[in-house]
């Protein structure tokens, strides 16, 4: 079996899939990446604000530095709440991806958001980084269920979805506080059953066939 994962529960964690396509891989993000993700932020603002959740409360909080943010981040991950993932391409920063809303016990269960490049969009990265953090949930946490929650009118988040084979649980009305209002979501959910052999390795197959 291939070697994508380095096979521990505890952070930091690199995932890594190759091929002519390119290098895709999951890493933390690192103080040092600063200057890339605030460029490519301040790039692809149009492209992504339409898409991120905003705060209902009447009160502005200061914005956290970039240094606070990914100690924030740290933090979470340590603690095994959330698994928060730079995105690479070809070794130049491109997005990020996190699971979070882990739980154990009888629910087994996590999340998974993104955000990528407009650049780069449409050539299968986020697909492939949805599928080694599934991959990773599932082998290496024990999880049972991956979820992804959509706006319905984000057309190129559900060809993500749909390029994975994620089973559409339906609609959540109301679901997440996205630009000033609560907006609809479909939610989108695998789990181990539907995918033995790996969603990773389903994937490239399905990706590799084109």
């Amino acid at each position: 079996m291939k070697e994508w994962a380095t096979v521990s529960r505890s952070w930091p964690v690199t995932l890594r899939d190759d091929s002519p396509r390119g290098s895709v891989v999951l890493r933390p993000l690192r103080r040092r990446d600063s200057q890339a993700w605030l460029r490519l932020r301040q790039d692809n603002r149009a492209w992504l604000e339409p898409w991120e959740a905003t705060s209902p409360g009447y009160r502005a909080e200061p914005a956290a530095t970039f240094a606070e943010y990914v100690r924030a981040l740290t933090q979470q991950a340590r603690a095994g709440t959330a698994l928060p993932f730079a995105v690479e391409l070809d070794g130049a920063l491109v997005g990020q991806l996190t699971v979070s809303s882990i739980a154990y016990g009888s629910l087994c269960s996590a999340s998974i958001g993104y955000w990528v490049s407009r650049e780069v969009a449409g050539r299968g990265v986020i697909p492939t980084a949805v599928a080694m953090a599934t991959d990773y949930c599932f082998a290496v946490l024990g999880l049972h269920r991956i979820e992804v929650n959509i706006r319905p009118e984000n057309e190129r988040s559900l060809r993500v979805v749909e390029k994975l084979g994620f089973r559409d649980e339906g609609l959540r009305r109301r679901y997440l506080h996205i630009q000033g209002e609560w907006r609809d979501h479909r939610t989108f959910a695998l789990t181990t059953e539907d995918v033995p052999g790996g969603l990773l390795a389903r994937w490239q197959a399905t990706r590799d066939a084109v």
